[in-house]
Order: structure tokens, then C-alpha cells, then sequence
């Protein structure tokens, strides 16, 4: 019980961002805050807090092991919930926020399901492709394909994601297919542009990651766009697979240059830390990690 109170204690801390607010909260005195952190770090050898009277600061060694804490915190949420689901229902409204492009495809057409489950549930669905705020908007849920940063927020890894260049069979035959990164000065790159800066495309060669700035006469803002583009023979195209994935099963899309591939970024839901969180937010989540988790889902979207 001790060891729990500690570990909850210090993301409680890090979250409120100070250990009086932490005491406030939960109506102690900051001392007795105070004393958890410092047997907490003693139980666990390591320095976690740059402590002073007026801020706190993450070592390298408490940012790892927040993330593990906060972890932990979500999965007990998780089970409690799972087991107190049979003498209660999801209710309420949610407020949700995707990605556009991926919104359009893997979220808003499986919503209609998820309400269908959860009929005391409302929601609305806002999508749009720059990095909200969740606390300052009032989101519950934010769908995210990229790390988690903030520590004030909890993040669940919903499915794997990485990104293919790729290009349709016949602009290959009529072009040559690249062997190497430096091949793509040759060939019509479909870039995507956005905050009036066209972005680079990152890859993975000798060890580190190399991010080149594609040539070509094609830009836009729009992946789906871009993705039309490939498909008719356009250009090559840097795409993540949940985009793409049923248009390469089908033979219309090829990949090039799979051994520079970098490291992909996960899909995530993202919310803010609670306790006690709403039983709508974590329905929710529970539903897209289940559904993206069946072997044949990527395989039958947006099939071309």
C-alpha cells in the first residue's frame, strides 16, 4: 500500500507541477508529500526530483520512470474499470480529436459501432492535422501517430505504424526503381507541405537517421491527395501504412527502399491524467485498440 501511494504520490506531483499543489488536492500537508518522494527515492536508489522551493525538475532517471508510473496507474484504471463495466455503462458526451487524413479512414467510420455499444454516449469528432491542446480545448481524447512528450498526459499505444515510399508499377517500369536514398534526386518526389514549409522524408541509412527534402513538381497539403497522386503513376510518395497498406496488398502500390526504412511512429490515444477516469473515455479507447488489434483490418481499408 506504502509502495503505491508513493508511486501515485509522484505522478500526482508531476502533474499539478508542484508538491503543494499536490498536498492541496489531496488535503495534506506538503510535508507529508515530501516524505513519500524521499522514501520513494530511497527505496528505489535513484534520484527522480530536482527539488526547490519554488519548482520541480524530472532527473533522466524520473522521466523514465514516470512514463512506467503513469503505465501502471492506466492499466489499474484499465482493470477496475473492466470489472466494475458489469453494474455500470459508458455515458456522457465525448469530445474527440484526429488526425484528418487518418481520422476520415479509422476513426469516423467505426464511431456509428462504438456508439451502437455505448448507447448513453454523445459525441463529436473534430479533425483537423495540428497538435491540440487537450487540456486548454477540452478534449478527452486525442488520436496521435507520434510519441507521447508531455507529462501531463497518459497515452495508450493503439497499433504499430510505420512509414514506405511507394509508387505505382507502371511510373517503376517507366522510371527505374531507386536503390539507394540518393536515387530519389532522380525521380518525381509527391511531397506534402504544411505550415508553408514543404516536409522532408526521414530514413534510416549507416546507422543514423537522414532526412532528405524530395525534388519534384507536385506538393500538397493533403495526404489523401498524395496518396491519389502515387496511384496513378504521379511520383514516388512517402506514406504510412494504415494509409496505404490495402493499396499495396492489392498490387497497386509497390515499396522502394525498405532497408532504409526508419524507425515508424505508433498510433496512439492520448488523454489527460485523471483519476477516476470517466468510463466513456476508457470505452472508447478499449474499442479502437480492439479493433485495430483483428488481423485483417488494415487489409480491408481503403482499398484502391
Amino acid at each position: 500500500m506504502d509502495q503505491f501511494k508513493q508511486i501515485s504520490t509522484f505522478v500526482d506531483v508531476i502533474a499539478r507541477g508542484s508538491l503543494s499543489a499536490a498536498a492541496r488536492a489531496e488535503g495534506v500537508a506538503p510535508a507529508m508529500i515530501g516524505r513519500r518522494l524521499d522514501a520513494l527515492e530511497l527505496r528505489l536508489g535513484v534520484k527522480l526530483l530536482q527539488r526547490t522551493t519554488r519548482k520541480i525538475a524530472l532527473t533522466n532517471e524520473g522521466s523514465a520512470f514516470l512514463e512506467q508510473c503513469q503505465r501502471i496507474l492506466a492499466d489499474l484504471d484499465e482493470a477496475e474499470a473492466s470489472v466494475s463495466a458489469r453494474s455500470a455503462k459508458a455515458n456522457g458526451h465525448l469530445l474527440i480529436s484526429a488526425p484528418a487524413g487518418f481520422g476520415r479512414q479509422h476513426v469516423a467510420p467505426l464511431l456509428p459501432s462504438f456508439l451502437s455499444e455505448h448507447r448513453e454516449v454523445t459525441l463529436t469528432l473534430n479533425l483537423n492535422d495540428r497538435m491540440v491542446d487537450l487540456i486548454g480545448e477540452g478534449i478527452d481524447v486525442a488520436v496521435r501517430i507520434a510519441e507521447l512528450n508531455d507529462s501531463n498526459l497518459v497515452s495508450v499505444k493503439l497499433a504499430d505504424n510505420r512509414r514506405v515510399i511507394v509508387a505505382a508499377p507502371a511510373y517503376l517500369r517507366r522510371y527505374g526503381i531507386p536503390e539507394t536514398p540518393q536515387d530519389l534526386s532522380d525521380h518525381n518526389c509527391l511531397a506534402i507541405s504544411g505550415e508553408n514549409s514543404q516536409r522532408g522524408w526521414t530514413l534510416r541509412q549507416n546507422g543514423r537517421n537522414l532526412v532528405i527534402k524530395p525534388g519534384g513538381n507536385m506538393v500538397c497539403n493533403d495526404g489523401e491527395v498524395l496518396h491519389d497522386w502515387a496511384l496513378n503513376g504521379k511520383g514516388l510518395a512517402w506514406r504510412s501504412m494504415w494509409e496505404v497498406g490495402s493499396a499495396i496488398e492489392a498490387g497497386s502500390l509497390v515499396t522502394v527502399l525498405d532497408r532504409y526504412a526508419a524507425p515508424g511512429n505508433a498510433i496512439y490515444a492520448v488523454f489527460a491524467q485523471r483519476r477516476h477516469l470517466p468510463l466513456r473515455i476508457r470505452a472508447l479507447v478499449d474499442f479502437l485498440r480492439r479493433t485495430y488489434a483483428h488481423p485483417d483490418y488494415w487489409r480491408t481499408r481503403r482499398a484502391p
